[in-house]
């Protein structure tokens, strides 16, 4: 069904994506009506790709599912993760190391894109984000927060491992030196967003300048996050390396954090007390990634260095993950350019990532679309930036194979509608 020649799908997804950034108080109400209004609209219009009815809406889950259970494993997962890592006193233990006036801010940002490159970016933002509600004693300026999402995309869009795009493009044929060269632009649009957004928090709230009295190190919380970390990594390197199809009968990322979570409660008990918020975020996130794979888009322009620029725009409303899918798919692109587009893409509004939507419900207020792009708005600019001087110093290589074959990622978290990520990821 079409309105003056636009596919009712896209109108609908318009609305709900617009009513995310205005009521930012009902946004899981919101995201729930749009996707349930989307799916009706398929039932009773032109059916889903799979078929019409029950059948084409079972088809099409079934196609979804592990990607969705793995964003709600991870979400909830990494929540209880990130208070294991806050009661483990490192954060209040990090001014010791960390310079005393803005520089303090920046470093941190810097250390959740290194973190990004071999962990899952909403774990990285997370982790970041933990550490900046201690030591800016519970006051990080917005823009700062878009910063510690935009250091967590950057950083997983170089690394096959590090956002779910990339990872994508790994299982399907891409090799990892080609995702590579987006370090160059994510580099680049760490230090055009990262500078300014740590002057924002130092004039906002400076970073403590001494540890707390008293504080000692929690060894067995610590232990227990690198053990979910670790086992993250490894079951992500496993599935991509050596399960082929089989990556994608399971959600095993987030079966693995879970196992891990549950095996190592009895040494330190996870908050149970924050799995009812994790959820609601997981929920909203799962309602747009869902809607978003019900979006009738079948290809994409040509393959251009301009195409992939206007990717990472469209990837801050839009699940990067079909876009990706539709890449591979295509052929044509240069994968390191497009990798840093669609994973550093989503970071220009809160619910464009998968990593934005873990961080945005640690913080009131972070909700706010028109807030987000006021306080972040050297988000944007280090995107155009990081572009631009990626194009002029690495050029476009596009591969000059077709009709690759789209392998879903089974292993990070989509970058929402809208990553690795995509989700980057965000990276989902």
């Amino acid at each position: 069904m079409m309105l003056l020649g636009v596919p009712l799908e896209f109108i609908f997804f318009g609305l709900t994506l617009a009513g995310v950034a205005l009521l930012h108080g009902r946004t899981l109400q919101v995201a729930v009506c749009g996707m349930l209004a989307i799916v009706a609209l398929r039932w009773i219009g032109s059916g889903f790709d799979a078929g019409p009815g029950l059948a084409g809406l079972q088809a099409h889950l079934a196609h979804e599912w592990v990607t969705l259970a793995n964003l709600l494993g991870l979400l909830t997962g990494f929540a209880l993760l990130s208070d294991h890592f806050e009661k483990s006193q490192i954060p209040a233990l990090l001014p010791r190391v960390l310079p005393d006036d803005w520089k303090g801010g920046f470093m941190l940002l810097v250390m959740v894109f290194v973190l990004s490159s071999f962990l899952d970016n909403i774990a990285a933002a997370l982790i970041g984000a933990t550490i900046a509600q201690t030591v800016f004693r519970h006051k990080v300026h917005i823009g700062y927060l878009a910063a510690i999402v935009a250091a967590s995309n950057a950083g997983g869009s170089g690394s096959v491992v590090g956002d779910t795009t990339t990872t994508m493009m790994w299982l399907g044929g891409v090799s990892p030196l080609a995702v590579l060269p987006a370090y160059i632009a994510a580099v680049a649009a760490l230090l055009v967003c990262g500078i300014p957004a740590a002057l924002q928090q130092h004039r906002h709230q400076p970073i403590m300048r001494d540890e707390i009295p008293g504080t000692r190190l929690d060894g067995l919380r610590l232990f227990i996050v690198a053990a979910i970390l670790l086992g993250a990594i490894a079951m992500n390197v496993y599935a991509n390396q050596f399960m082929g199809a089989q990556a994608q009968a399971a959600p095993w990322l987030g079966l693995a954090v879970w196992a891990v979570i549950l095996l190592t409660a009895p040494l330190r008990r996870p908050a149970w007390s924050l799995l009812p918020g994790a959820l609601r975020g997981a929920a909203f996130l799962l309602s747009l990634v869902f809607a978003a794979s019900l979006m009738p888009v079948h290809h994409l322009p040509p393959a251009s260095w301009q195409t992939a620029f206007v990717l990472g725009f469209v990837s801050a409303v839009f699940d990067n993950i079909p876009l990706t899918a539709l890449a591979l798919h295509q052929g044509g692109f240069d994968w390191g350019i497009l990798a840093y587009a669609v994973g550093f893409g989503g970071s220009m509004l809160w619910f464009g990532s998968s990593a934005g939507v873990a961080v945005a419900g640690m913080f009131e207020g972070a909700r706010n679309a028109g807030a987000w792009l006021r306080g972040g708005w050297h988000v944007v600019l280090a995107y155009v930036t990081g572009f631009a001087l990626m194009l002029a110093l690495w050029g476009w290589h596009p591969t000059p194979q077709q009709g690759r074959a789209a392998v879903p990622a089974a292993s990070a978290v989509p970058a929402v509608p809208a990553q690795g990520a995509a989700p980057g990821t965000g990276k989902p």
